[in-house]
């Protein structure tokens, strides 16, 4: 990877670290897709393999009661694990640009989800069922896009999840199958020194926005950084439809 490269890659990191820091969500789903626009899906998303792991981290502690999240939604998060393998061993063995179009699709579902009424109340009557079937297809979405959140968010609002319970199940989800894509593109050689010292140069800059980000967030309402997001993201999932189709 270039140093030009590097300089955009870490602008980006650090919008996507303040976002996230000041509303408990966001970081995949901006980092992703603008790094998709300069370079192909599966570059982008080993280079946001570790520090995505950081942010869901933080995430899960800043909410509190660390230990009792990771127990309720443990079950939740070995099916995001398991769909996450399932999609990243996709994504390697293809690499297409079809990902990025369905990056752009599931970033328009994530942003237009609340305008549809759901009734599917068989979520609570059967809850095993449903983290089978929820997790596992989070997972996959996620292995091969990096975004979960349309799926995740279906079944937090179904299961009346409160606003901790959503973040924190989210961002276990999404840190399970971090762990398991870090493996997977490590077993396939494609995530070596190199990507490991370029992804720990990202933690740096990550680490730092998250601080800013969290400092944000006592001053400043959540609601606008949701409008900004929602905005940003429309815009990237946009471009990304129109550079696939072109």
């Amino acid at each position: 990877m270039s140093p030009d490269f590097l300089i955009i890659a870490a602008i980006i990191f650090f919008v996507a670290g303040i976002f996230h820091g000041s509303i408990g969500t966001g970081f995949p789903m901006i980092a992703t897709p603008l790094l998709a626009l300069i370079t192909d899906l599966q570059i982008a998303i080993i280079l946001t393999l570790i520090p995505t792991v950081l942010v869901n981290l933080v995430s899960i502690i800043s909410e509190g009661n660390a230990l009792a999240a990771v127990k309720q939604h443990v079950p939740l998060a070995l099916y995001a694990l398991l769909g996450s393998s399932l999609g990243t061993i996709l994504l390697i063995s293809l690499n297409s640009d079809i990902f990025k179009a369905l990056l752009g699709i599931a970033i328009l579902i994530y942003l237009y989800i609340d305008k549809v009424q759901f009734n599917l109340s068989w979520i609570r009557q059967r809850p095993q069922l449903s983290k089978l079937i929820f997790g596992t297809s989070a997972g996959f979405l996620g292995g091969l896009t990096n975004v979960m959140a349309p799926v995740l968010i279906i079944y937090s609002l179904e299961s009346r999840h409160t606003k901790k319970q959503i973040i924190q199940a989210n961002n276990l989800c999404f840190m399970f199958g971090k762990l398991i894509q870090i493996i997977l593109f490590s077993s396939y050689g494609l995530f070596n020194q190199s990507e490991l010292t370029n992804s720990l140069i990202m933690i740096l800059v990550t680490s730092f926005a998250l601080f800013i980000g969290i400092k944000i967030k006592k001053r400043i309402e959540a609601d606008l950084y949701k409008k900004i997001l929602k905005r940003l993201l429309l815009v990237l999932a946009i471009i990304i439809l129109i550079q696939v189709a072109f």
